[in-house]
């Protein structure tokens, strides 16, 4: 099953790069708005030592504070983007360019919940861990080991309410973890490997940023630039790894509902051959109502 939901995401993944970019099109010029105004601000007199602001080392409390706004700020536009990409993927959603409302809180809140589930199930982990090996060393420190892994398993049977939310299904975290019954550590190895390929591609982004002063002249303006798109490709790179991902997992789990009331593929297909019909007939509608009007 590991492999299977692995497969399925890296495919989903793959096949919907455009999709993200054509859905998240206004949100990155936000983002690369928002980084270069903090970027220019935070910028030294003798320019950056590394690729972006994000990266430079604090040299003052107020700079710290405002990295952290900025943090804030790529996060939730980063989740604007999450949201309409999963909208296109599941529903084909075509919502306005920059939307920020009800819908986007919930995601938001649901991430932080998400995030306080993993850390309230690491801690009773780590303590069990610790005492264990204080009576058996070894395993005690294979259960430390594991500990993150089983943390990660938890919040990602809980994470389908990610994508619920976003196209506006009741989910809720209760339901999510019943429904992902039997997927848990499937989900968690991908997700596992889904965030090492993530961190691959952010160093790759990285390098190629570090690199390009060879290219590029090596002036304040670029410097600027590239300090702004390093965190918006970081924020791209994040969306649609991790947003494929429970998208995947969303699809998993309505498959089982679809499965539960004795719907089958060939169902799927017939549905969506009518839904092709009355799309092909209303388009030929519209195009006799646009030749009655010329005449």
């Amino acid at each position: 099953m590991f492999i299977t939901v692995l497969e399925r995401s890296l495919s989903l993944a793959q096949h919907n790069v455009g999709t993200l970019l054509k859905a998240g099109w206004a949100y990155i010029l936000v983002l690369v708005a928002i980084n270069f105004a903090i970027g220019s601000t935070l910028m030294p007199a003798g320019g950056f030592t590394t690729v972006s602001y994000m990266t430079e080392p604090v040299a003052a409390p107020d700079e710290g504070a405002l990295r952290a706004l900025a943090g804030i700020a790529n996060l939730v536009v980063g989740f604007g983007i999450a949201i309409a990409y999963v909208r296109r993927i599941l529903i084909d959603a075509r919502d306005f360019p920059i939307v920020f409302g009800a819908r986007t809180v919930r995601v938001l809140v649901n991430q932080i919940v998400l995030g306080l589930i993993g850390a309230l199930s690491l801690i009773p982990l780590v303590i069990v861990s610790l005492l264990l090996a204080s009576f058996t060393a070894g395993v005690g420190l294979v259960l430390l080991f594991l500990a993150p892994f089983i943390a990660l398993m938890v919040v990602q049977k809980f994470s389908v309410v990610l994508p619920a939310a976003a196209v506006d299904d009741p989910l809720t975290f209760k339901e999510s973890w019943k429904a992902t019954s039997g997927l848990g550590w499937p989900m968690s190895f991908s997700a596992l490997v889904m965030s090492l390929l993530a961190g691959a591609l952010i160093g790759i982004w990285a390098v190629l940023l570090s690199v390009s002063d060879g290219l590029f002249p090596a002036n304040d303006l670029w410097q600027q630039i590239r300090s702004a798109i390093f965190p918006m490709g970081t924020m791209l790179i994040l969306v649609w790894v991790f947003a494929s991902l429970h998208a995947t997992f969303y699809g998993l789990i309505r498959e089982r509902f679809a499965a539960k009331l004795g719907l089958r593929e060939e169902d799927y297909l017939q549905a969506e051959e009518k839904r092709a019909l009355s799309r092909d007939r209303a388009r030929k509608a519209l195009a006799g109502v646009e030749r009655m009007k010329r005449r």
